[in-house]
């Protein structure tokens, strides 16, 4: 992987998608031979440098355990199939209070919880919106926002999370 930096020293996002690309290909392998849902990842830089961060869940909730079998297994692989000279910290972690949302499937699993949701692009003037989530339908989530129905892009979506969920155990 050819490894690009801006002055600043973030990481093009070019490159940081392919690393979440790659370190989620390894991930869903483990997950799945395992018994455990992977939510999502993270690639970002943070005050002590750069973090890839996954979520996992399963029925009943993921235990310190679960997290730490996933973080053995993968930081294995990782070592020898993540091409990068980018030092970085591996976390695993479940999805906690605030429960990220990707996949269109979580959408519908979650219908009726509030969600916070970011997007590429201003949609009716906002990037930001927070909702109680009516689903997923022919590439669109729906969110209620004071009684009004927004239908949101799933392509445009950067972000998104459930508000102050009730979930499982967290590790």
């Amino acid at each position: 992987m050819k490894k690009q930096k801006l002055e600043t020293g973030f990481i093009i996002p070019l490159i940081r998608d392919e690393i979440i690309a790659k370190v989620k290909e390894f991930a869903e392998t483990i997950c799945e031979s395992i018994g455990i849902e992977l939510i999502h990842v993270e690639y970002q830089r943070e005050t002590g440098g750069s973090v890839v961060r996954l979520y996992v869940d399963k029925q009943g909730g993921v235990t310190l355990n679960d997290c730490t079998l996933v973080s053995r297994q993968l930081i294995d692989m990782l070592d020898i199939n993540l091409n990068t000279d980018i030092p970085y910290s591996l976390e695993v972690s479940s999805p906690g209070v605030n429960r990220p949302l990707g996949k269109p499937e979580d959408f519908e699993k979650f219908k009726g919880n509030t969600a916070k949701i970011r997007t590429s692009v201003p949609l009716e003037g906002q990037k930001n919106f927070k909702g109680v989530l009516l689903g997923f339908n022919d590439g669109f989530v729906g969110l209620n926002i004071n009684d009004k129905m927004v239908a949101i892009p799933y392509k445009e979506i950067t972000k998104a999370r459930l508000f102050n969920y009730n979930g499982e155990n967290r590790c």
